[in-house]
């Protein structure tokens, strides 16, 4: 038996989407709904800072980026996107840093963390392993800088890139450059007697060791590779003899193969030998660079920048209050 108060179920649901609607338009909204939350300038900077000072540098460097966006007349452009350069750099992002501090050169040519970019930039190619473009940085600092301390920081820091080239008198005719003011400062007095020491370092010469070669395993025994000396003796000792006995024997096809392979050997003992005289020299001249370092150089900061001091004691100052 049907109900007679029934209703198809299209009816019920076209009237059930009527109340909800009726309650929407009709009804104000609970007083309970949560707040809607205002970011403002000093609150986005803040939360940037939050992620650099944590360590946690690409989420900093979205944060900086989302104030550039927001904020674009905010007078703290230049530090937010010195900033966004630093992060990349401490997140070891060196080329995406490189990117970042030139975007800041170019739309803030006199910007107040001039010197601290350029210095950065240097580091992120020797980083990077790409020393001349180093340089080049270093030079820019050194030859455009008014200030005797940046120009002599620039001459110090080209020095020892240098030397990660194994080019000695090059660092060397850049630490010369230091002026009197400041040798003192960077102990130059201290470094020349050290790096004086390579004029006494023990070499290889591969011109010798090539020579020596001529005895298979001689060359190799100069370079202080004495197993190879060995090995190298053996094999081709082994082979000339019997190259001969294939020969002596009447074999003469394969005492052509066994010549054969015996010329590429000793070929090869030779270049060997001449290889190992480069690397041994390599080696010498690592291990003092790296002698160096650890008891000739400094730690240097970047340059003091007062535009970053005023703009930190400012981001503190708001913090603050």
């Amino acid at each position: 038996m049907i109900r007679k108060n029934y209703k198809p179920l299209p009816m019920r649901i076209a009237i059930y989407m009527l109340i909800i609607i009726s309650h929407t338009f009709f009804f104000p909204l609970s007083p309970f709904a949560e707040p809607v939350i205002t970011i403002n300038a000093d609150k986005q900077i803040q939360f940037a800072e939050h992620y650099f000072r944590t360590g946690e540098y690409f989420r900093a460097i979205g944060e900086y980026k989302r104030f550039i966006h927001f904020f674009p007349d905010d007078h703290r452009q230049e530090f937010a996107m010195y900033k966004i350069g630093l992060s990349y750099f401490n997140g070891k992002k060196f080329q995406e840093a490189i990117d970042s501090f030139n975007a800041l050169l170019t739309k803030f040519p006199a910007t107040t963390f001039r010197t601290k970019v350029r210095s950065r930039i240097s580091e992120c190619f020797i980083k990077l392993k790409d020393y001349l473009k180093a340089i080049e940085c270093l030079n820019d600092m050194a030859d455009t800088s008014e200030n005797i301390d940046i120009a002599d920081q620039a001459y110090y820091r080209r020095g020892w890139v240098y030397l990660e080239m194994s080019q000695w008198e090059e660092a060397e005719n850049s630490f010369r450059l230091i002026s009197k003011k400041n040798r003192d400062k960077y102990r130059m007095a201290s470094l020349s007697q050290e790096m004086s020491k390579k004029k006494d370092l023990k070499t290889k010469s591969p011109m010798t060791a090539g020579i020596l070669s001529i005895i298979p395993g001689a060359g190799h025994l100069y370079c202080g590779r004495y197993k190879d000396a060995t090995v190298v003796f053996i094999l081709n000792t082994a082979m000339i003899y019997a190259a001969y006995e294939a020969f002596d024997n009447n074999l003469d096809a394969l005492g052509g193969i066994i010549t054969f392979f015996e010329i590429g050997f000793y070929s090869g003992n030779i270049y060997s030998a001449v290889n190992c005289a480069h690397k041994y020299n390599r080696n010498a001249n690592n291990h003092l660079f790296e002698y160096l370092r650890q008891n000739s150089r400094i730690n240097l900061g970047l340059c003091p920048d007062h535009g970053e001091k005023r703009a930190a004691l400012l981001l503190s100052c708001q913090i603050a209050f």
